[in-house]
């Protein structure tokens, strides 16, 4: 039974003799402005217990049935000689597995899967008997020399698909997707090597490029910038200086902290939005925590903007971005993709993954914490509708079908409108569905549902909580904080209503604590030992941190501190609105 005080919140102000602090002023984003306070139809589900679940059901590997099981071993000992798993990219994938090639899958799929699953809990160095994170060492591609993890454990399997050594963003991904994977499972055998050597890789790789990133992709073994038809992807500079300061954080190296910034003077140098994929919101993260931590002046506003308005330029990947509307009944704001594409294709996969580096950021600039709270609100609640038995039969392509998703592997996506001529869809909008049939001939329908769009749910699992009040949601701004060893429990909330509503933290410590809210500089309530209630002003966020009870906060230039240990920082002044 949920347990709620009943005292009045105590505010202690942080010094009780001098002014009240002045709260963090809120800055928006153009694009979050535009949506809605509260979407519609609304149902926010659990995401913590939805990755469970996709975890127990993709690594069964005693399941039988069609297109079952998931997930296969591959024997073929590439690159370090150790054997690695497989996940079918797509239900029914007819390039992979034991019907196809063992030897092709994705690390996308694996290493996504692998982090959902560390991030809310799940031990996946020792699953029925089996060490899965040491296993996705077989992507770490030392037999062509390139000598980072690549989406593909050899350019022969490639071929089959998979973006392979010629497209930027699917090269450098898994090297961010692993180095999250490492800080979630430390001291499993080899890693830290391996992680030394990505990062020399991609210092090597930024010093060649010295500010220039416009090509299509990077050769790690020759060290040269590549072009060939897909467009420039500078925003492969934010993947860089994320890996890049992530080395640093890990390594202490100063080279790779210098590295982190040059790639990152590369990316807001740009005259306008570059966005490809998935870099650019880690690169606003990248910019916000350099600006907090070691008093760089990058501007966060711009690579937000950048992020949500998407990219406009022709010769690049135009019109990705963040979608901002309502198709049919259904809101839709928030998930990423192509706004332009037949109207806006919103993809689940990068949609899960805009979360992971935004909601640490409002740690580092929380004047963008109302802003990421609300973008946060409107993402979850229409990234339900990926999943089959989340949206009705009329508005996804399978219906028929949908029993073997359970309900844990949805949709690759939805469209504002059916491009495969689908009479039964005309003119319905929006319509889930997938790419999967159009890869290669003889894919099933069923490859529409997707494993790779559906790995990464333990982002939203291990971030997202739902509180006593409906459509206000507890954020947890640590829990994708990678490489942050001193931060307090810091959660942001966000009250979409009209008026102030009273939220319950929910408290299962022994310890007293005290809840201070880094955007005002004041204690909401002291010496708390169990569940206890704080208010939200309406349309307003709080940026809560959890602190020892009786804790001293002091500033120290721009940062907020308790035993030297950072709780808040303020914007940098530079930064700041006149």
């Amino acid at each position: 039974m949920i347990r709620y005080t009943t005292l009045l919140i105590v505010t202690v102000l942080l010094a009780a003799c001098g002014p009240k602090p002045t709260p963090v002023p809120q800055e928006r984003v153009a694009r979050i402005n535009a949506m809605p306070d509260r979407p519609e139809p609304y149902k926010m589900l659990d995401w913590y217990e939805k990755a469970h679940n996709f975890d127990q059901y993709v690594f069964n590997r005693t399941l039988q049935g069609p297109y079952l099981p998931f997930l296969w071993i591959d024997s073929a000992r590439h690159n370090l000689k150790q054997t690695a798993f497989g996940l079918y990219t797509v239900i029914g994938d007819v390039r992979q597995g034991p019907r196809g090639n063992a030897e092709f899958h994705e690390a996308l799929n694996a290493m996504g899967a692998i982090l959902g699953a560390g991030l809310v809990g799940i031990d996946k160095t020792r699953q029925d008997g089996n060490n899965y994170v040491r296993m996705l060492q077989a992507y770490f591609n030392s037999d062509n020399d390139w000598n980072i993890m690549m989406n593909n454990t050899t350019p022969a399997v490639a071929l089959l698909g998979g973006g392979y050594g010629r497209d930027w963003w699917y090269d450098v991904f898994p090297n961010v997707l692993y180095y999250a994977v490492c800080d979630l499972f430390p001291n499993v055998p080899r890693a830290d090597s391996l992680q030394r050597i990505i990062a020399e890789q991609f210092y090597k790789a930024d010093s060649v490029l010295h500010g220039n990133y416009d090509y299509s992709y990077f050769d790690y073994a020759r060290m040269t910038g590549m072009r060939n038809h897909i467009p420039y992807q500078q925003d492969a500079a934010a993947g860089h200086a994320y890996v890049l300061y992530c080395a640093y954080q890990k390594f202490g190296d100063a080279r790779y902290l210098a590295g982190a910034k040059s790639a990152m003077d590369a990316l807001v140098k740009l005259p306008e939005s570059r966005f490809y994929e998935i870099f650019m919101p880690f690169g606003a993260y990248v910019a916000a925590r350099l600006n907090a931590e070691h008093g760089t002046q990058y501007d966060v506003g711009k690579l937000l903007d950048w992020t949500f308005d998407g990219c406009v330029a022709d010769n690049g990947r135009k019109g990705w971005g963040v979608v901002a509307e309502r198709w049919g009944n259904y809101d839709v704001h928030g998930l990423q993709g192509n706004i332009i594409d037949g109207g806006g294709y919103a993809f689940l996969m990068n949609s899960f993954a805009m979360a992971w580096p935004l909601v640490p950021l409002a740690k580092y600039d929380s004047r963008y914490a109302t802003a990421i709270g609300k973008w946060m609100l409107n993402t979850a609640n229409a990234a339900r509708l990926c999943y089959p038995y989340e949206i009705d039969d009329a508005h996804q392509w399978l219906p028929g079908q949908k029993d073997i998703s359970k309900n844990v592997i949805a949709y690759e996506g939805i469209r504002k409108a059916d491009d495969y001529g689908s009479e039964r869809l005309k003119g319905v909008q929006p319509v889930a569905l997938g790419d999967g049939p159009k890869w290669v001939e003889g894919q099933p329908e069923v490859s529409m549902l997707s494993l790779y769009s559906s790995a990464q749910v333990g982002i939203y699992g291990a971030i997202i909580r739902k509180t006593n009040v409906d459509r206000i949601l507890q954020l947890d701004c640590n829990a994708t904080d990678f490489y942050q060893r001193d931060g307090y429990p810091t959660y942001l909330y966000y009250n979409p209503y009209d008026s102030a509503k009273d939220v319950v933290f929910y408290y299962d410590k022994h310890e007293a604590v005290d809840l201070y809210d880094a955007l005002t500089q004041e204690v909401l309530a002291a010496n708390v030992r169990a569940d206890q209630r704080f208010a939200i002003p309406p349309k307003a966020a709080r940026l809560l941190v959890v602190l020892p009870a009786g804790s001293d906060v002091r500033q120290e230039g721009s940062i907020y501190t308790v035993d030297k240990q950072p709780v808040a920082y303020t914007a940098h002044p530079h930064q700041q609105q006149p």
